[in-house]
């Protein structure tokens, strides 16, 4: 019989989506796909050079469970040098990409019926990484009035007795939203009364920030060093998905827990990506820029687009690769058929069955009025999608 936890589980609907994209094409359908939280350029060379000396010269043993000394001190340096934040080796875990991070500091800080406190639209996996610690997560829905970002009063009302942790993530997927400094502050504000809440800072999305610097809740609130889990990694601004390589930045005791549970679990990450991520925060950032500069560009055209279809609205998102238009509109209309359309994700079904136009539904991010479009994808990709998507809003009937 399998697991009661395992059986609980929901699988992943970005990657269930890309899936079915994936096999359309495999049959000859035309596609396009905007579903996956994946760069589409190529991990800078300097970085695989770096990797396949590593393997040239025999570094293809197991390491440290925690990471080389190597890795962690240029994450160290890294973080004093971009993010104006001290910490020493002995306070980072890297780990088999960010989601492990985040996990595992879950599995760290949470025991059974313990809350979470989780902003949505949220990352498909939070909720299911929380449920696997056995812990709760309360939801609280934001708005698209503000960007959907957490304000303080939503955040105070969520806080109860159980709240053990809440989990942030500047900038977000699934919107783009980024929160400012001042922002942060007020939210602080609220958690600095109460002291028994860890705050998991998600900012792997750090180097793709449209306008201005990125902003860590520690840079706002530095006196909450102590509860804040910083989690970062390397797939997203180096394009380094496939290489899985994350690590976090905690207290000693969150540091010393995520170690132990990683020593049993997986131990350390590949000594060839460790290597290869040593090069990253270790050389320049010019290939990270021109790649955020071409994702800005594409952003413009995404959101200009979007807010040209009838009944579509969407916000310039501060960061990330994701736009979420809200489309609220169209829930309740009438396909060609005169079947309804119930929800985002039988509209998301039915541009993908139809017009071969894959995105995922708000649905799976706890938005029901709006989907993700991932912009990672070439321009030519990107006005395709936004032709077929309109053309397929275009067959509804709404009432």
């Amino acid at each position: 019989m399998i697991s009661k936890r395992a059986q609980q589980l929901q699988p992943s609907a970005t990657l269930k989506v890309t899936g079915r994209a994936k096999e359309l094409k495999r049959q000859g359908k035309s596609i396009v796909s905007l579903s996956a939280g994946e760069p589409d350029f190529k991990t800078p060379q300097f970085i695989c050079d770096a990797a396949i000396e590593a393997i040239q010269n025999g570094f293809h043993g197991y390491t440290m469970n925690t990471g080389t000394p190597e890795l962690r001190a240029a994450i160290v340096e890294k973080l004093k040098r971009d993010n104006n934040l001290e910490f020493d080796a002995a306070q980072i875990v890297c780990s088999n990409g960010a989601k492990q991070s985040v996990g595992f500091s879950l599995l760290a800080l949470i025991d059974k019926g313990d809350e979470v406190i989780i902003p949505a639209p949220y990352w498909v996996s939070y909720p299911e990484m929380v449920r696997l610690a056995e812990g709760e997560s309360v939801i609280v829905r934001t708005s698209f009035e503000n960007n959907f970002k957490l304000t303080p009063s939503q955040l105070e009302e969520s806080i109860t007795e159980k709240t053990k942790a809440i989990i942030l993530c500047s900038p977000s997927n699934p919107t783009g939203s980024c929160y400012s400094k001042d922002e942060l502050a007020a939210l602080a504000d609220v958690l600095r009364k109460h002291p028994n809440i860890y705050i998991i800072s998600d900012e792997i999305y750090e180097y793709i920030v449209f306008e201005g610097d990125h902003v860590s809740i520690l840079n706002a609130a530095p006196d909450l060093k102590d509860r804040v889990v910083l989690i970062n990694g390397f797939s997203k601004g180096f394009a380094m998905t496939g290489w899985r390589l994350g690590y976090l930045a905690a207290h000693p005791d969150v540091v010393t827990a995520v170690s132990k549970i990683q020593s049993q679990e997986t131990s350390a990450p590949s000594s060839i990506s460790q290597k290869a991520a040593e090069a990253a925060y270790n050389g320049p950032l010019d290939e990270v820029l021109a790649m955020r500069e071409e994702f800005k560009k594409r952003r413009d055209f995404m959101v200009a687009s979007l807010n040209e279809i009838e009944g579509v609205s969407c916000f310039t998102p501060g960061g990330a690769f994701y736009v979420f238009p809200d489309i609220s509109h169209y829930l309740g209309a009438k396909k060609p058929n005169g079947d309804t359309i119930q929800n985002s994700t039988e509209l998301c079904l039915y541009l993908l069955d139809e017009f071969g136009l894959a995105v995922v539904p708000g649905d799976a991010f706890g938005e029901p009025d709006g989907l993700r479009m991932s912009y990672a994808a070439a321009m030519s990709d990107l006005e395709d999608a936004m032709n077929r998507f309109q053309e397929g809003l275009a067959t509804l009937t709404v009432h």
